[in-house]
């Protein structure tokens, strides 16, 4: 049996997993898809970078702009001057060498989709297509929604983030030729909240074409939130050659992607939620706010909690 599992290689789960590894530990990371990090994406295509998740990383605390400074060090991370007052800092090439730098030594398992967590004799029973394991201690970093359906929608974990409520993101990337006329624009109140230039971002591949990441309001994500991604395109790419000034002629390549759970609009207000025997850990950047650094912080909470436990 492993003494830690940890469902979720975001960045919650990785910093849960990192600093459990600094103290001697060897937690195992199980996450569903093909790359890590969660909304800490990098999309290619076209011979381009997409930053189609999260664009940018910027502390708050001293301790997390340590970690970050220590990306930059080993150059897996930049400064991207885009003309904000606070500092951004990216990924280089793209926002995914974020998480895959900070992992690099961690145990993730990759393709492993969890579809049951079940409390068993001295711990818990993983459950999956083809397999499982058992474990002493389950870190849960999954989207709050999507708890229920691994512990089941009567457990008191369930009941405890209730009130904690995630909005979604529509995600358009294209390819147009001709120069930047800027960095990066931001709308709140518009279809489009935010529009950047990708290639704009140190590292980025030099081409033709300028990368451009357009993601839409909650209002315009939600409304058609259920539509292909081929509709989603029709609907974005129009309103971001409009705020471009570009001819459609200009365009080499668009897809859309849907961020079901992006945007943190009601927090849980604690950097996690656990069982009263500390068997069974929630966390996320869903606990605390909208920032990757949000959900280092509810990990690296975990871990400390943990670590209480596991000495």
């Amino acid at each position: 049996m492993s003494r830690v599992a940890i469902i979720g290689a975001g960045m919650a789960g990785i910093a849960c997993a990192r600093r459990l590894a600094e103290a001697g530990h060897a937690p195992v990371l199980l996450d569903k898809g093909r790359g890590i990090g969660g909304r800490v994406a990098t999309r290619r295509a076209a011979g381009l970078h997409f930053d189609h998740g999260a664009q940018y990383v910027s502390a708050k605390s001293a301790e997390f702009e340590a970690l970050m400074d220590g990306l930059i060090d080993s150059g897996a991370a930049a400064d991207w001057q885009d003309g904000a007052e606070r500092r951004h800092i990216v990924g280089a090439p793209g926002m995914s060498a974020i998480p895959k730098a900070l992992a690099a030594d961690l145990d993730v398992r990759q393709g492993v989709q969890v579809s049951q967590v079940a409390q068993v004799d001295g711990g818990w029973r993983l459950t999956w297509d083809g397999g499982g394991m058992e474990a002493a201690h389950v870190v849960l970093t999954v989207p709050a929604p999507q708890v229920a359906g691994l512990i089941g929608a009567d457990h008191d974990l369930v009941r405890q983030i209730g009130h904690v409520r995630l909005a979604p993101c529509l995600t358009l990337m294209a390819a147009i030729t001709g120069p930047a006329p800027f960095a990066s624009r931001r709308d709140p109140d518009g279809a489009l909240a935010s529009i950047i230039a990708d290639s704009s971002k140190p590292g980025r591949p030099e081409a033709e074409a300028t990368a451009w990441t357009a993601q839409a309001s909650p209002e315009f994500s939600t409304q058609y939130l259920e539509d292909s991604p081929e509709r989603m395109v029709e609907l974005m790419l129009p309103l971001l050659l409009d705020a471009l000034g570009a001819a459609p002629d200009r365009v080499s390549h668009a897809a859309a992607h849907r961020w079901r759970y992006a945007r943190v609009t009601q927090a849980l207000e604690a950097p996690f939620a656990k069982t009263p025997d500390g068997t069974l850990y929630l966390g996320g950047d869903w606990c605390i706010g909208a920032r990757i650094e949000a959900a280092w912080q509810s990990g690296s909470a975990i871990a400390e909690d943990l670590l209480e436990r596991l000495t």
